[in-house]
């Protein structure tokens, strides 16, 4: 098996700056590696990285006992067989069906609108800062009836616990925050949990409070958990989503120019987002038992990363994977946001994220927005996209120019 000496290092520099051409090279040489800073095996094979997420008999995410409950608490994700089942079906109806067509995507329309009216007079924007970063976190406040005047305490406690889960360098001052991070959260919550027990409205918190599904309820701190989760998963992961995927249209200007005559096309250019650049780039499991694998065999107990940037850009999956298309035929559009999604953004099998459809009822209700009200839309003169980060990744910034909304109205 390969060392991690012979391969670009995944804590590196270079590795942070441009991880793909080292996905490539872990890919075609060296498909298993040992990673002893990280003490895991590192999958980078779309094959072996599938599998990882779809087979509960020799994955689990046990690794979530380390990784996730020291900043959330227990969440659903560490969950297994009827208590994953059951807890899964207490929260999954608000992210789907008429749950989020009837309460939720007025919730989304309207906070889309409010920031965009903030900026669509100016003629100039960074869609990162002004629209991305706070989108997804204000819905979630919404739908949790929390305040939305707390978005910066929402947003620093999000940004707090994403840097908790990616710190893979081990750095103590990260880890004590993210610790901090978990109190705070608690001392917020959990008053506002109990006064929702007992006064409830037309929230997804009141419904979390009321679900009852055979006998079964959540606690208050079973509900913080689902919170924080939520607002961590669901903030960074669709603001990565948006910003990358205005970002790789905006880069390919046939392509952009068809999505804005045809906005059906919004939905393939998200699932090809995720695909060419995942927000999420690496997802940990752990081996239930000995597990054989390209290019060698991980013993049970292993913790086991799993790139998912690597692996959605495997050529024996993908035709010219580096390249951005809309219009790829190799990607099933259709399917993207369900478990029997083909890329690997969502994970797979019984984990697959709860709020895919959330994302996707975010992301087109977002973009239809801005391609409605910034004609003209471009990178702001000189800007080169710049990606940053290495467990989640996206744009750092995204300065635009446009039309302002009162010269475009005459």
């Amino acid at each position: 098996m390969a060392t991690a000496q012979q391969i670009p290092d995944i804590l590196s520099p270079d590795f942070a700056a441009d991880p793909y051409p080292a996905y490539r090279t872990m890919r075609e040489d060296f498909p298993l590696i040992w990673h002893e800073p990280t003490q895991s095996y590192v999958l980078s094979r779309y094959e072996d990285v599938a599998r990882a997420f779809k087979d509960g008999a020799a994955y689990t995410t046990d690794n979530y006992d380390w990784q996730l409950e020291p900043v959330h608490g227990k969440t659903i994700v560490q969950l297994s067989g009827r208590e994953h089942a059951v807890r899964r079906a207490l929260v999954a109806p608000a992210f789907r069906g008429s749950d989020l067509q009837e309460k939720f995507l007025p919730v989304i329309e309207r906070n889309s609108r409010e920031l965009i009216d903030g900026f669509r007079d100016r003629g100039e924007a960074d869609l990162v800062d002004a629209f991305a970063t706070r989108f997804p976190v204000n819905v979630i406040a919404d739908m949790l009836g929390l305040d939305k005047a707390d978005h910066d305490r929402f947003h620093g406690w999000y940004t707090s616990i994403v840097a908790f889960l990616g710190n893979l360098a081990a750095d103590p001052e990260v880890h004590a925050a993210g610790l901090r991070t978990r109190g705070e959260f608690a001392d917020y919550m959990i008053p506002i949990i109990r006064e929702r027990r007992e006064n409830p409205g037309d929230d997804l918190l009141s419904t979390l409070c009321n679900a009852e599904i055979d006998g079964v309820r959540m606690s208050d701190e079973d509900i913080k958990s689902f919170c924080s989760l939520l607002l961590s998963a669901g903030g960074e992961t669709t603001d990565k989503a948006i910003s990358s995927t205005l970002t790789s249209l905006l880069a390919h200007p046939e392509q952009f120019a068809a999505v804005r005559e045809d906005r059906s096309l919004i939905g393939r250019a998200l699932a090809e987002t995720l695909r060419h650049t995942p927000p999420v780039h690496m997802i940990m499991r752990q081996t239930a038992t000995e597990v054989t694998v390209s290019g060698g065999t991980i013993p049970a107990g292993a913790t086991v990363t799993c790139l998912i940037g690597a692996a959605n850009r495997d050529a024996e999956r993908y035709r010219d994977p580096d390249r951005f298309d809309v219009f790829r035929d190799d990607l099933n559009a259709t399917t993207a946001f369900s478990a029997a999604a083909d890329h690997l953004a969502f994970a797979l099998g019984r984990h697959f994220c709860v709020g895919a459809l959330l994302a996707k009822a975010e992301v087109e209700t977002g973009l239809n927005q801005l391609l409605d009200d910034l004609p003209d839309l471009r990178f702001a003169d000189g800007f080169e996209p710049r990606e940053q980060g290495v467990f989640t990744r996206g744009p750092v910034s995204l300065p635009v120019r446009f039309t302002p909304a009162a010269q475009s109205a005459t």
